[in-house]
């Protein structure tokens, strides 16, 4: 699957299909996992189905989230090759995984992303109210937090993603990955500014990203890091308070 062109969602859609055909013949204990792609006619109809699915406690959230998230890929086809995009930059960049199925349906870090995406776009059409909802939700259900407000580019990888929380007004870039147990969030001192991820960027498990600043293209946060300053592009950042490496700067401004 490792290829240097994304797939467009129909190519995506149709390897799906043929995944869960596969996964279903070599073990009838799947036939309902596949049956969750193969009663679908696209991503998007499965897409909701399963964000109902993950992040509902009740029958009747179930319902409305589903129908939402429909509402939201139907206004917003972008959403939805959003997606699309973050569902193949797993597996490019996971060596554990070879297939597009098992981190559709089993990654909560990818579902977790995807119902953020729904919200955020409440959140953008004036229904804070019902973003808000589904963040509870989805924390609830997944154990992963993501302000309506924050901004999120694609090919993101949220990888695990219990303890994850992304706070109001965060900024994260195209191709960043993020380990379990991060926080991202404001300074209560200025609560007027959050962080900016840059692209590329690695967090690792842990770490904890605070204030205003910025985190740089590339640059990589070590594991159970405190960074509460700028890091330049290509840096890592490691310790408490962080400290930079592999770059010119010798120590955090």
């Amino acid at each position: 699957m490792v290829t240097a062109k994304f797939l467009s969602t129909r190519e995506l859609w149709q390897q799906l299909r043929r995944e869960a055909d596969a996964a279903m013949a070599a073990d009838s204990m799947l036939s309902a996992a596949a049956a969750t792609i193969l009663d679908h006619p696209d991503l998007s109809s499965a897409l909701a189905s399963l964000i109902g699915q993950r992040i509902a406690s009740t029958e009747a959230y179930r319902t409305r989230f589903t129908r939402t998230a429909r509402e939201a890929f139907d206004a917003e086809p972008a959403l939805v090759e959003a997606a699309n995009r973050d569902l193949q930059a797993i597996v490019r960049r996971d060596p554990a995984i070879t297939g597009l199925l098992p981190p559709l349906l089993n990654f909560k870090g990818f579902m977790a992303l995807q119902a953020w995406r729904v919200s955020n776009w409440l959140w953008r059409g004036g229904r804070s109210d019902l973003a808000r909802l589904m963040q509870s939700a989805a924390s609830d259900q997944l154990q992963v937090s993501i302000h309506p407000s924050a901004a999120i580019g694609t090919q993101v990888f949220l990888d695990h993603g219990t303890g994850l929380i992304i706070g109001a007004l965060v900024a994260i870039g195209d191709e960043t990955t993020i380990l379990q147990n991060v926080t991202i969030s404001r300074d209560q001192a200025d609560p007027r500014r959050a962080p900016r991820i840059g692209r590329g960027v690695l967090l690792s498990a842990g770490a904890t990203v605070i204030g205003h600043l910025s985190i740089g293209d590339f640059a990589k946060v070590g594991a159970g890091a405190l960074v509460t300053s700028d890091v330049p592009p290509g840096c890592t950042a490691v310790g408490v308070p962080a400290r930079l490496t592999n770059c010119a700067e010798a120590a955090m401004a």
